[in-house]
């Protein structure tokens, strides 16, 4: 099977993606006044209404239709004022009254937005975007000097219930494959759930990737769900079809599920989009189906052949009552929106001068973002000065310990905001070098201390005294003559072998930067 850079050589991927977040900041069930709980021992959070039982009656949830109506105006919908809850029907013990409570052809969002910024490595995958001149249109894409940004359409947000969870014993995986029986718990069937779908606007596994992250940052900024991939709460199926880069016909779908990451929704994807190339160039067909996503074998299996809409045999639900939606409703939600994090992006790049490509990286995680703003205010008459190494640090060393550790909360760690700026400001002053900068903040988070102590207990203060410095170059050039006439006929790269020898004379204690600026005096 070829590589994904080298299939998207040839083949073009039309990607669409149905995000499922359940509103697990709500203290009850969609249409009844049932708890919800994650963790709860099974089947203790049911009533009639939830199981579907005769003559029970469903009642909605005033606040499940509020946080869509924040999502839908979080992601540039138009919020439809007239719509109503309709009955799928299908056959599963998930559950138990054989049809999930869902909204029909209209629902609550329609005809909304996402701007993806995409740029670094993951920019890469659109292969044409890397031809246009900055400023220049490829579909969906427009050239930017870190990448692109690509405008990604979304069809709708609805509202409909969960269903229960199936726990399959004696399989593989928890897979229903191999089971020797089955279990089901109702606790989470009738949890308020919100389903976005997508254009097939997306054109690269990256571009998915970015759409679920951002999408997940705007949630959580809403404060809607907790969007615990781990958990459940926030799922993601994606579609993908190929066609040869030039036609505009569009190909036959599959439909990808148990996606429960970010990295398993871009492999997943990358594998689908390869199969799908080879299967092609074979001569052979791809087929309408749904398939799961392994992520230890590192590949997709066909699951079930795609079900269509007359599957489902929809029909309006008689129990409940068209919804009419008023402007002072949708205008009361409007005012409930917070800064979203396109906001807060653009907000830290004019109050502190920062780069766009920064501000956005800032704003990826909440932690660092609201970490990044409490050592703004600490800095006070600086801010301006310490935004940018700040930032690198938060970015950076921050993101990279909390990729890391998977328990890694910044909120609650050694790593306080004061012994941030605490630490900036010691490289600022030429104190420390950058280098050992990256020592000290290890040294931070596993010794709980603070930046100056670390420093002074390793005596690891920069030697700043030009006098001192000048000896030493003095003593490292005059030690290596043949070196020194090299550089001055042109190898200009040995300047690195110079700095390196009065690094180690100084015992990694001199000033970088006063090394530099005297050994470029002497060369020249």
């Amino acid at each position: 099977m070829r590589k994904l850079e080298e299939v998207l050589q040839d083949w073009e991927a039309v990607i669409g993606l149905e995000v499922h977040a359940e509103l697990t900041t709500l203290e009850t069930k969609m249409f009844c006044g049932c708890k919800l709980e994650f963790g709860a021992d099974p089947n203790t959070h049911t009533c009639p209404v939830c199981l579907g039982l005769p003559g029970a009656l469903p009642v909605p949830n005033k606040a499940a239709i509020e946080s869509i109506v924040l999502a839908g105006l979080a992601t540039n919908c138009d919020i439809e004022k007239r719509s109503m809850f309709y009955r799928k029907n299908y056959m599963y013990p998930d559950m138990s009254k054989n049809f999930q409570t869902t909204q029909g052809p209209v629902a609550f969002c329609m005809r909304g937005h996402l701007d993806l910024d995409v740029d670094g490595p993951a920019a890469k995958e659109r292969i044409t975007a890397a031809k246009l001149a900055e400023g220049e249109e490829d579909g969906n894409a427009v050239r930017t000097a870190e990448g692109y940004t690509a405008h990604v359409g979304i069809t709708r947000i609805h509202m409909e219930e969960d269903a229960g969870k199936m726990n399959h014993v004696g399989g593989s995986e928890g897979r229903i494959a191999g089971a020797t029986h089955s279990l089901v718990d109702y606790n989470r069937c009738g949890t308020p759930l919100i389903e976005l779908v997508t254009e097939p606007d997306l054109r690269t596994p990256e571009e998915a990737r970015l759409f679920m992250q951002k999408l997940r940052q705007i949630y959580l900024a809403l404060g809607i769900s907790d969007c615990s991939m781990e958990e459940g709460s926030l799922r993601c199926d994606g579609n993908v079809s190929l066609r040869r880069r030039g036609d505009k016909k569009l190909g036959v779908k599959t439909e990808l599920k148990n996606m429960n990451s970010f990295k398993n929704l871009h492999d997943g994807l990358a594998y689908e989009i390869c199969r799908q190339a080879e299967v092609l160039e074979e001569g052979g067909q791809i087929f309408q189906e749904t398939r799961h996503w392994d992520p230890s074998a590192k590949r997709t299996i066909v699951m079930r052949v795609k079900e269509t809409a007359d599957d489902y045999r929809l029909f309006p639900e008689p129990d409940l009552a068209p919804y009419d939606l008023s402007d002072e409703f949708i205008e009361s939600v409007r005012a409930k929106l917070p800064e979203l994090p396109d906001q807060k992006a653009a907000r830290f790049a004019k109050a502190f001068g920062l780069s766009a490509y920064d501000a956005r990286h800032l704003v990826e995680h909440r932690a660092t973002a609201n970490f990044f703003e409490a050592c703004m205010e600490l800095a006070g008459a600086d801010a301006a000065k310490l935004a940018k190494p700040v930032a690198n640090l938060a970015i950076n060393d921050v993101t990279a310990h909390m990729n890391a550790h998977d328990d890694f909360d910044l909120e609650d760690s050694p790593l306080t905001p004061a012994r941030a700026v605490e630490l900036v400001r010691l490289v600022a002053d030429d104190t420390i070098s950058s280098k050992q900068a990256k020592e000290v903040f290890a040294a931070v988070l596993d010794e709980d201390k603070d930046p100056a102590a670390i420093v002074k207990e390793r005596g690891m203060e920069q030697v700043s005294d030009t006098g001192a410095i000048e000896a030493v170059v003095d003593a490292v050039l005059a030690a290596n003559p043949d070196k020194v006439e090299q550089y001055r006929g042109g190898k200009t790269g040995l300047m690195g072998f110079f700095v390196g020898q009065c690094m180690k004379e100084m015992r990694g204690q001199g000033n970088p930067k006063l090394i530099n600026e005297l050994l470029g005096k002497k060369l020249g």
